[in-house]
């Protein structure tokens, strides 16, 4: 057994989402893309459908990223409603495009203590799921690590989330090194995750202050070391999908395909 690692954009490499397919398959020969919903759903059910379509033909692993502003550990009743809406939306669309993975950010403590906002978190989680269920829709939450000091998110939380409400997740390694304060251990990162059979995954380089993340970087920023996790991912033959979230997007898979491949990776 050999690593599996799949390589993709947050976003479109052309000027459409049906472009950026064929693009990604004709000539960037990437094997993934993760489609922003960012700020906001956008997209009709009928163009989600034909992306599915064109998905299936060509092979593309697609991912969905739900907007920012859902939070999922609000207790005002008004907020949750518009953050489950948001969920909802961006699940429907990813079950038309044959996206099984729909990540977005779990939310804030606020002046809430981190136990209580965990407890809070799980039981809209699985609220959630249970509705998704009802609609029959094929896709998995995937509650994605955080950058911010102030949000809800590092590593261990997300996991235990992941095993108690039995979905599934997004580690970014940028958000880790920046809530870390530019400080990450690849092989302890991986040596957590080792009982999950595939790794969704966001990198890039990452500017961080005293409270976390700032903004995302080109991977030539070097901070945090690419070619450090490709080493650690081929020693270990991590099955894994890394999505590139940095502001050249396609450049950096391809970036990070020609680091792999320098390992030995093909």
């Amino acid at each position: 057994m050999k690593a599996r690692i799949n390589l993709g954009p947050a976003g479109n490499c052309d000027k459409d989402i049906i472009s950026s397919l064929n693009r990604l398959k004709s000539e960037l020969n990437l094997q993934s893309q993760e489609v922003e919903f960012t700020l906001g759903v956008k997209m009709k059910n009928e163009t989600a459908k034909a992306v599915g379509e064109l998905r299936k033909k060509l092979g593309i692993e697609l991912s969905v990223h739900a907007p920012y502003y859902i939070n999922l550990s609000s207790e005002d009743k008004a907020k949750l409603k518009k953050s489950f809406n948001w969920v909802f939306l961006s699940c429907e669309r990813g079950h038309h495009m044959g996206a099984r993975k729909i990540v977005l950010h779990p939310g804030f403590y606020l002046k809430k203590n981190p136990s209580r906002t965990f407890d809070i978190v799980l039981e809209n989680i699985k609220r959630l799921q249970k509705e998704i269920r009802k609609r029959k829709w094929n896709v998995e939450l995937a509650p994605e690590t955080t950058g911010k000091l102030s949000a809800f998110g590092n590593l261990d939380e997300i996991i235990e989330l992941t095993r108690k409400a039995k979905c599934s997740f997004c580690v970014d390694f940028a958000h880790l090194y920046a809530r870390q304060q530019g400080k990450i251990n690849f092989a302890e990162v991986l040596d957590k995750l080792k009982s999950f059979n595939h790794i969704h995954s966001h990198f890039s380089c990452i500017a961080f202050t005293k409270k976390g993340e700032r903004k995302h970087l080109d991977i030539s920023v070097n901070k945090p070391p690419f070619k450090e996790l490709a080493k650690e991912l081929l020693k270990r033959k991590v099955n894994i999908t890394i999505i590139a979230e940095s502001p050249r997007t396609w450049r950096d898979s391809l970036a990070m395909k020609k680091i792999l491949g320098k390992l030995g990776y093909k």
